[in-house]
This record gives structure tokens, C-alpha cells and sequence, in this order.
């Protein structure tokens, strides 16, 4: 599996991003995804994840209410929304497919200005 990151980038506080994955995969994409993000000198943290079937969701506490996850198996893409945007938003954003072992994108900048 490889994931291909595109979105991100630069709005001010209280604006929106959307960040896209593309998953090249020969398979039906039975596996968990979705969204990591890490900040200078933070570690890395689960932002959303979208279960296998889509069905299962997980929000950090932080982002619910303001950020989505959706998947489209056909196109074999995942989403994140991301409306209300604070400066602590401002990370390298990264596409991750629970595969064995993980498989993780390139990373995508989001940058929040107050």
C-alpha cells in the first residue's frame, strides 16, 4: 500500500481545510484509516479513524464537532475536514492505513493563524 497525501496548507483561525489519501492498493482496502498529526517538539497523535467498514469512527476529544473523516472505498480515498480551525491545528498532518506493519503517507502541512 502506498498513500498519497494532497490539501492543507495555510488559513486563519476559525477558517477550514481539507486534507485527502489517496491509497494505491491492489486490494479492497479492508483495514482502519486515518488521520495522525504531530507539531514541533510534540509527539505524534490519532486525530481520526475511520474503521474498516467505515462504520467505526474515533474523533480526538479536541477536534469532535469540528473536524470529519469520510472514506470512499470506490476511489479508495480518505477525507478529513477540518472547519473552526485553532493555531494548535498547526502540524504535519499524516494519512496512516492500520496495515501490518502500518503504512503511513509523506505528511501534509496545515498551518492556523491567529
Amino acid at each position: 500500500v502506498q498513500l498519497v497525501e494532497s490539501g492543507g496548507g495555510l488559513v486563519q483561525a476559525g477558517g477550514s481545510l481539507n486534507v485527502s489519501c489517496v491509497a494505491f492498493d491492489d486490494g479492497s482496502m479492508v483495514y482502519d484509516m486515518g488521520w495522525y498529526r504531530q507539531s514541533p517538539g510534540k509527539g505524534r497523535e490519532a486525530v481520526a479513524i475511520s474503521g474498516w467498514d467505515g462504520e467505526r469512527i474515533i474523533y480526538l476529544d479536541s477536534v469532535k464537532g469540528r473536524f470529519t473523516i469520510s472514506r470512499d472505498f470506490t476511489k479508495k480515498t480518505v477525507h478529513l475536514q477540518m472547519n473552526s480551525l485553532e493555531p494548535e491545528g498547526t502540524a504535519t498532518y499524516y494519512c496512516c492505513a492500520d496495515t501490518s506493519p502500518r503504512t503511513w503517507g509523506q505528511g501534509i502541512q496545515v498551518a492556523v493563524s491567529s
